[in-house]
């Protein structure tokens, strides 16, 4: 099946090809001559990616998808959320995001142990955050939505080589172990220290386009 994503980002693109596997062809909008900038100014992560999917499909009338992810912190309230990928603002630049998280976290970390110093009662220090993805399928003009979740916590400090975007500093609370199974993440090995294969098994996205994969496959 061919379908069009809607992402520039070519590791977006690979790590999709994976999760689907074959049966599969996916191109992004450019390989179909679409280069203009694809509008995301929905408040949700479900309407954002609605309208990527929608605006490809009525761009290029073709099967389609689109994903729309947001890193939630605890401490930070659920930021950065739908801001994630400009949460340090324009143009979208992921160093200076991962700096902005890490800043804004000990921030909030230091004024909730001083409050509670004081008895003032305020959230936890705590480092607990997921991964929140949404992607929308626009197929025949008809439009299904797949969700995934990846829990964990956000790390001191940048770890790994591997991976995009937040993924230098997202430790998962459970990674496979050598038998495939999910294991505890003891050595706290952040997504950019673990395999490809690794992270697609318990990815947030990856659980989005499995499901949509599934889909797919059963009609």
């Amino acid at each position: 099946m061919n379908l069009v994503f809607a992402t520039g980002n070519r590791g977006k693109l690979r790590e999709a090809s994976e999760i689907l596997g074959k049966g599969f062809e996916l191109v992004t909008p450019a390989d179909r001559g679409l280069r203009e900038e694809i509008p995301e100014t929905g408040s949700t992560l479900r309407a954002n990616s609605y309208m990527k999917a929608r605006y490809i499909y009525d761009k290029l009338n073709c099967d389609c998808f689109a994903d729309d992810t947001g890193l939630e912190a605890e401490i930070l309230g659920g930021a950065p959320g739908v801001m994630t990928a400009r949460f340090a603002g324009e143009p979208q630049d992921t160093k200076k995001n991962i700096i902005k998280l890490l800043t804004d976290m000990s921030e909030h970390q230091f004024e909730a142990s001083r409050a509670r110093e004081y008895g003032l009662d305020m959230n936890h220090a705590t480092r607990r955050a997921c991964f929140r993805t949404v992607v929308t399928l626009i197929l025949n003009g008809e439009q299904y939505f797949f969700d995934g979740v990846l829990e964990g916590r956000i790390a001191l400090r940048e770890c790994g080589e591997a991976g995009f975007g937040y993924d230098p500093v997202f430790i998962p609370d459970e990674i496979p172990g050598e038998d495939g199974a999910l294991v505890p993440n003891a050595q706290c090995l952040t997504l950019a220290q673990i395999s490809e294969d690794a992270k697609n098994q318990i990815s947030h996205r990856g659980k989005a386009m499995r499901a949509m994969a599934e889909f797919l496959q059963n009609r």
